[in-house]
C-alpha cells in the first residue's frame, strides 16, 4: 500500500482557483495515492480481488470488511458477490477483510460530516470526510451503513472476477471472452464447460475491463434469496470462536475493576489478602484502573474481590439528578441553530401554541458479550485477538497507550456476541494491550457483567422542548424542537473527527412543515457516552412520532390522516403507513387501544402499528405490525429478523427499567435489573417488506427507534394518559 504524501501542495496551492473552499478541494483530489489488496492467499488460493479468492477445489472466498454480530453482512454482502460471479452457493465460504483503505467505511464518514456540517457547506464536508476515511483506513461497522456501503462494490468485485474467468477460458478456446458466461461455479459457453478452480490461477494474469459488464441483481440466482447463511452452521453447532474461547500457550486470564465515573483514580486496596487467592500470580495497579492476573478468570475475580480496591474522584460524582440538571441547564443555555425554514417565530407564541417536553434516559447496550480481549507481545510485535466494530480506531488507540507502532499491531477480528456500538470501544484491548507487555505473557481479559455494566458508554440521555401550532386546515403549519444531549460518539476515538451529528441524527421531522426551527444544546453530563443500536434515532423519533400525535389531537383529526396529509414529498414513507395501519386494523377511534409510528432513516423506510394497554398495573403490548420498504433485498428473512428483533429492543426501551447513577455508580448492575423483556413479554409480530427496485437500505437499526412512541401512542389512546419519557410509566 502506498502512503499518501503532500509532497508539491503547499498553501498556496490550496487556496488556488475559487476561495479556499474549491482550492482545498483541488489540493485533495490531487493528493497522491494509490491503494492494491494485501490478501493473504492460502495454498491453492488464487486471489482476483480485493473482495474474492478462488481455490483450486472451487471454493470462492468473499473476503468481508464488516464486522457479523448476527445482522448477516457476512452472507448478504458474498450473496451479492456470488450472484455477478455466478458461483455455487455451496462453495461459498467468507473470511475477515485485513486493515486497508480500499475496505474503508467512506458513507459512514460521510452521512457523519453531512449531518453535523452547516447545510452551505455540507458538500465539501461530506467528500472531504470521505477522503479522510479512505486514507485513515476507517473501517467501521454501523449506522446500518454495511450493505449500502459495499453492496455496488461487492457486485462489481465479482463482475471483475467473473470477466477475469471467462478471459482464462476463452484464451483456451480461443474465443472472445464475452461469449463466455458462468453458472454454478462453471465457465459455460456452449458445450464448453470449466470449473471456476482450474481456471482462477490463469484468470490472476489478466487484467479486468475498465468497467465489467453487470448482471441485473438476481439474474445469478442467489442474491435476494434467503439462502442458508454461512454464519449459522458454526453457531449452531458450537464451533463458532468467539474471543473469549481464544486460548494461548501459557496465556494468563485477568479480571479488572475500574472506579466510578468521572475524574476517579486507584487509590489502594489489600494487596495482602490478594494475594492469598490461590492461582493469583500478580496484580497490575494504573492510575485508572486496578487488574488481577491468574490461572483461571474465576480466581482472578476472586482476587480482586479480596483486594477490595478503593478509588478516589476529583470533583463531583455524577448521578441521575447531576444528569437531569445538566440536560435543563442546555436548553437553557447557549443552542446551536441546526435546522430553520420559514418564519416560525411569530407562530409559536400566543393561545393554540402546543408545547411539551420528552426524556430518554441512559439506554444500556445489554449485550450477552461483555467486553473481551486477547493481547500477546512477541519481540517488537504486538498480536490482539477481540471483536471490534471499528478495527483501525482500535489499533490507533492501542498504539497511542502502548508505543508500538501501528505497523507493529495485528488485530483478528473475532464474530461478535452482541455489538449494537458497544464494539465501537476499544478498552479492553488497551487494558489487555497493557497486561501483555506487564506480564510478559499472553493475556485474556474478559469484563464481568458488573464491569460491564459500569463502564459501558452508554446510549447518551436527551431531553426536548416541543413546540407546534396546526392552522385551520388540520395541518402543521409550525415546529419547534430544542434538544440537549451530550456530544455525539464522545467516547469513540477517531469517529468524532468525521462529524459530531450522532447525537442528533434524526431530529427534523419527516412531514411537511412550512415553518421549522431546530435548536441543539450540548449537555455536559462529566462522564462520557457512546452509540447505542439506532443511535440518536432511539430518541429523536419517540419525541417526533409522540408530539405529531398530541398536534393530530389539538388538530381533531386521527393519527393516520393528519400524518398521511403531511407525507406528500415522501411516497414510500406514506405507503408503509397506509400499508401498516391497513394490516393492523387502523380503526381511529378512541379507546382503541391503537397507535402508530413512521420513519424514514439509513435509505429505508418503515411503518408501525401498535396495540396495547394496561393488564392491571403492568403495560401490555399484544401486537405490532411492521411495514418496511428497504430497497432491494439480498436476504429477505435475515431482513425480517433485524425488524422484529429491532421492535425487540424497542420494547425494551419502552417497558424495561431505565439506568440511573449514584455517586458515579450505575446502579443496575445485571441483565435481571434491567427488567428485559422475556418470551411471555412478546407481541404477536406482523412483518411486511415492500417489493422494491431501489437501492438497497439499511434495516439492523431500523426498527429500533419505532417501538416506543407508537406503544405510547396506543397507551394513550387507551387511557388518556399522555407518556413523554421513556421507559413508559405510570401509564
Amino acid at each position: 500500500m502506498a502512503e499518501p504524501h503532500a509532497k508539491g501542495i503547499d498553501r498556496r496551492t490550496m487556496l488556488i482557483g475559487g476561495g479556499a473552499g474549491a482550492g482545498l478541494l483541488l489540493a485533495w483530489g490531487l493528493w497522491p495515492r494509490g491503494y492494491r489488496p494485501n490478501l493473504a492467499p492460502r495454498e491453492g488460493e488464487t486471489v482476483l480481488n480485493a473482495f474474492v479468492k478462488i481455490d483450486t477445489a472451487g471454493r470462492v472466498t468473499a473476503v468481508v470488511p464488516q464486522a457479523e454480530m448476527g445482522q448477516g453482512i457476512w452472507t448478504a454482502l458474498a450473496q451479492a458477490l456470488a450472484d455477478e460471479l455466478g458461483a455455487d452457493w455451496r462453495q461459498v465460504g467468507v473470511e475477515p477483510a485485513p486493515l486497508n483503505p480500499l475496505y474503508a467505511n467512506t458513507l459512514l464518514a460521510g452521512e457523519l460530516a453531512e449531518a453535523a456540517a452547516p447545510r452551505l457547506l455540507q458538500g465539501i464536508g461530506g467528500w472531504t470526510a470521505r477522503q479522510w476515511a479512505t486514507r485513515n483506513t476507517l473501517m467501521v461497522t454501523a449506522g446500518s451503513t454495511s450493505v449500502r456501503a459495499f453492496e455496488q462494490p461487492f457486485r462489481e468485485a465479482g463482475a471483475a472476477a467473473r470477466a477475469l474467468l471467462c478471459m482464462a477460458a476463452g484464451k483456451r478456446i480461443g474465443a472472445d471472452w464475452r461469449a463466455c458466461d458462468t453458472e454454478a461455479g462453471f465457465v459455460v459457453r456452449g458445450d464448453d464447460r470449466f470449473r471456476f478452480g482450474d481456471l482462477a490461477g490463469e484468470a490472476a494474469g489478466f487484467a479486468p475491463p475498465a468497467e465489467p459488464p453487470l448482471r441485473r441483481p438476481g439474474e445469478g440466482g442467489i442474491s435476494g434469496r434467503s439462502v442458508p447463511r454461512l454464519d449459522y452452521p458454526a453457531k449452531v453447532d458450537g464451533t463458532m470462536r468467539y474471543a473469549g474461547d481464544v486460548r494461548l500457550p501459557d496465556m494468563l486470564f485477568a479480571a479488572i475493576r475500574h472506579g466510578p465515573l468521572g475524574d476517579t483514580t486507584y487509590h489502594g486496596g489489600d494487596m495482602a489478602a490478594a494475594d492469598t487467592q490461590a492461582g493469583v500470580s500478580g496484580i497490575v495497579r494504573t492510575d485508572r484502573w486496578v487488574a488481577a492476573l491468574a490461572d483461571n478468570g474465576w480466581a482472578a475475580e476472586r482476587a480482586l474481590d479480596r483486594l477490595a480496591p478503593r478509588f478516589a474522584t476529583t470533583g463531583a460524582l455524577p448521578d441521575s439528578a447531576a444528569v437531569a440538571k445538566a440536560l435543563d441547564g442546555a436548553l437553557a443555555g447557549e443552542t446551536t441553530r441546526l435546522v430553520e425554514r420559514g418564519d416560525a417565530a411569530p407562530l409559536l407564541t400566543g393561545p393554540g401554541l402546543v408545547e411539551a417536553t420528552y426524556d430518554v434516559p441512559l439506554a444500556a447496550h445489554a449485550t450477552i458479550e461483555p467486553l473481551v480481549a486477547t493481547a500477546r507481545v512477541t519481540d517488537d510485535r504486538l498480536e490482539l485477538w477481540a471483536p471490534s466494530q471499528a478495527p483501525g480506531v482500535a489499533i490507533a488507540a492501542v498504539a497511542a497507550a502502548t508505543g508500538f507502532a501501528e505497523s507493529r499491531i495485528t488485530l483478528y477480528p473475532m464474530p461478535i456476541g452482541g455489538g449494537f456500538g458497544r464494539k465501537l470501544d476499544h478498552d479492553a484491548m488497551v487494558e489487555a494491550a497493557t497486561l501483555a507487555i506487564q506480564a510478559k505473557r499472553p493475556v485474556q481479559l474478559h469484563y464481568s457483567r458488573h464491569e460491564e455494566m459500569l463502564r459501558g458508554r452508554h446510549g447518551p440521555p436527551a431531553r426536548a422542548q416541543l413546540s407546534g401550532r396546526v392552522d385551520g386546515q388540520g395541518r402543521i403549519a409550525a415546529w419547534r424542537t430544542r434538544i440537549a444531549t451530550p456530544n455525539g460518539a464522545n467516547g469513540v476515538d477517531g469517529l468524532e473527527r468525521v462529524g459530531g451529528a450522532a447525537s442528533i441524527t434524526g431530529v427534523e421531522p419527516p412531514y411537511a412543515i412550512p415553518a421549522l426551527r431546530i435548536d441543539h444544546g450540548v449537555a455536559e453530563i462529566g462522564f462520557p457516552t457512546g452509540v447505542w443500536r439506532s443511535g440518536a434515532h432511539a430518541a429523536t423519533t419517540f419525541f417526533t412520532e409522540g408530539f405529531v400525535d398530541e398536534l393530530a389531537t389539538r388538530a381533531a383529526r386521527d393519527a393516520l390522516s393528519f400524518r398521511m396529509g403531511l407525507l406528500g414529498h415522501n411516497p414510500r414513507l406514506a405507503r408503509c403507513l397506509s400499508q401498516a395501519a391497513a394490516a393492523g386494523g387502523w380503526s381511529g377511534e378512541p379507546q382503541s387501544g391503537q397507535g402508530l409510528a413512521c420513519l424514514s432513516a439509513f435509505g429505508s423506510h418503515i411503518a408501525l402499528f401498535a396495540e396495547a394497554g394496561l393488564d392491571g398495573d403492568a403495560i401490555r403490548v399484544s401486537r405490532l405490525v411492521a411495514v418496511a420498504d428497504i430497497g432491494r433485498v439480498l436476504h429477505p428473512d435475515s431482513a425480517r429478523q433485524q425488524i422484529e428483533s429491532g421492535l425487540v429492543w424497542g420494547l425494551a426501551s419502552a417497558l424495561g427499567n431505565p439506568l440511573t447513577l449514584s455517586r458515579g455508580l450505575v446502579e443496575q448492575r445485571g441483565f435481571d435489573a434491567l427488567r428485559l423483556p422475556r418470551m411471555k413479554d412478546m407481541p404477536e409480530f406482523e412483518i411486511t417488506l415492500i417489493r422494491s427496485a431501489a437501492p438497497p437500505g439499511g434495516v439492523a437499526e431500523l426498527a429500533v427507534p419505532l417501538a416506543p412512541p407508537a406503544i405510547a401512542n396506543a397507551l394513550f389512546s387507551a387511557t388518556g394518559n399522555r407518556l413523554r419519557s421513556l421507559p413508559l410509566m405510570g401509564a
